[in-house]
């Protein structure tokens, strides 16, 4: 029976790991009852990986349809970040090193969010974006004779990895050495990744690995200044105010793993859904160059790489019949909103035309709207645009999917298509 034909509630633990390793049709047919029978619905806490006590650890409420996640992510008076984003719950000092801003409430998140952005000038934009087109063709024109592999390791981590190091300055001796941290911070709940050690373990060392690392290269850019954004960020300053090395420090941490995980399972989820549906690649190669920007906003609606954010309560608040008390912990399902029928139509349509495409995919508005929007618009046009022009008939097989409830990660992903010398 499909839940759509359900009367009663079916069984499904949204805070279970074995939940978040099932495939997305998998897991939205519980969504999909929810979005219609129980919109905001009270749930135990989600499965403990860091030794939190019972006293630490909080039931929650899902919020699971399309509009409630917009309005929420839009009255942050109402609905606080300062208490921790992070679906599951950690210790406030791993909250404090790995989430900068985007764990801040106003004044602090104006302030450094405002910092963050005067470094961002136009000069250092058009930097990076040229960059951008210039590692995608090389990235594609190394993997083109290869006529195979991993479709992870040979295409979708190579654009973010080179992104954010030539943002940041980081030489090419350290890019992988950071990117493997970075990627540990996100991986650190699956099982492969973890193996014998606690997870608390893994997640302090890769957290240990940037912040020494950022705070080195923070030192470093202050005495000898280069064109790149770590030089801007020590050097920033709004109304006489500067970032400390802590603070650039967690805001290298939140853009290794944001930048890079977001850009890199967009790419393979779009790849796998080009395979599965080649109709509508072969819309996008009958006319690449127009039809592309529209698809990429499609590309992240369907792999919605970041599924969970949270909020707290500041005031007692009334959504739909329920009305909750202040302190409460309020979770945002990003990819059952990118699936509400309410907001899209047919939504388990991948339609590489969809316009309008208003998306959950980089947030649902408001203060903490994803920063790095554009960029990674940019990386995903960039390297499909070199795919589809020079290997137009790579297809992928069965993805390995990362266990985790905040990032919709894939690990491993085999690749097939002509070899091209």
């Amino acid at each position: 029976m499909s839940v759509s034909e359900a009367t009663d509630r079916p069984e499904a633990d949204l805070g279970s790991l074995e939940f978040w390793g099932q495939p997305a049709k998998v897991r939205d047919r519980y969504f999909e009852w929810l979005r219609r029978e129980d919109p905001i619905s009270r749930h135990d806490p989600p499965e403990d990986l860091l030794g939190m006590t019972e006293q630490q650890r909080a039931e929650y409420w899902a919020i699971v349809r399309y509009e409630d996640i917009r309005r929420i992510s839009r009255d942050p008076a109402t609905f606080r970040s300062g208490d921790g984003v992070q679906f599951a719950d950690a210790p406030p000092e791993l909250l404090e090193a790995s989430q900068s801003f985007l764990a801040m409430d106003a004044p602090r998140h104006s302030k450094l969010r405002g910092l963050v952005s005067s470094a961002f000038t136009p000069r250092q934009v058009a930097r990076i974006e040229d960059g951008i087109h210039v590692h995608a063709k090389r990235i594609v024109e190394e993997a083109a004779p290869a006529g195979g592999g991993d479709f992870v390791e040979l295409i979708a981590k190579q654009l973010p990895l080179q992104t954010i190091s030539d943002l940041l300055g980081v030489p090419e001796a350290d890019r992988e050495r950071v990117m493997e941290a970075a990627d540990l911070l996100i991986a650190a709940a699956d099982p492969e990744v973890f193996g014998d050690r606690a997870p608390l373990e893994v997640l302090g060392g890769a957290l240990w690995t940037l912040t020494e690392y950022a705070t080195e290269l923070a030192k470093h850019r202050e005495q000898h200044p280069a064109e790149d954004l770590m030089t801007a960020l020590v050097q920033a300053e709004v109304d006489g105010e500067r970032l400390t090395h802590a603070e650039i420090a967690a805001f290298l941490v939140l853009l290794s793993v944001a930048g890079n995980d977001t850009s890199r399972h967009t790419t393979s989820h779009a790849m796998r859904a080009l395979t599965l549906n080649p109709d509508q690649r072969q819309l996008l190669l009958e006319d690449l160059d127009e039809r592309l920007p529209v698809a990429v906003e499609e590309f992240v609606r369907w792999a919605s790489p970041v599924m969970t954010f949270r909020r707290t309560t500041t005031r007692e608040v009334q959504l739909h019949d329920q009305r909750l008390p202040p302190g409460e912990k309020v979770v945002l399902f990003y990819h059952s909103g990118n699936r509400d029928e309410q907001a899209f139509e047919q939504p388990w349509k991948f339609d590489v035309t969809r316009n309008p495409n208003r998306h959950l995919g980089f947030g649902g508005g408001g203060p903490h709207y994803c920063m790095g929007a554009s960029l990674a618009r940019t990386q995903l046009q960039a390297i499909f645009g070199e795919l589809l022009r020079v290997i137009p008939d790579i297809e992928v097989g069965e993805p390995e999917l990362l266990r985790s409830a905040f990032i919709h990660g894939i690990k491993r992903m085999p690749c097939t298509f002509t070899s091209r010398a």
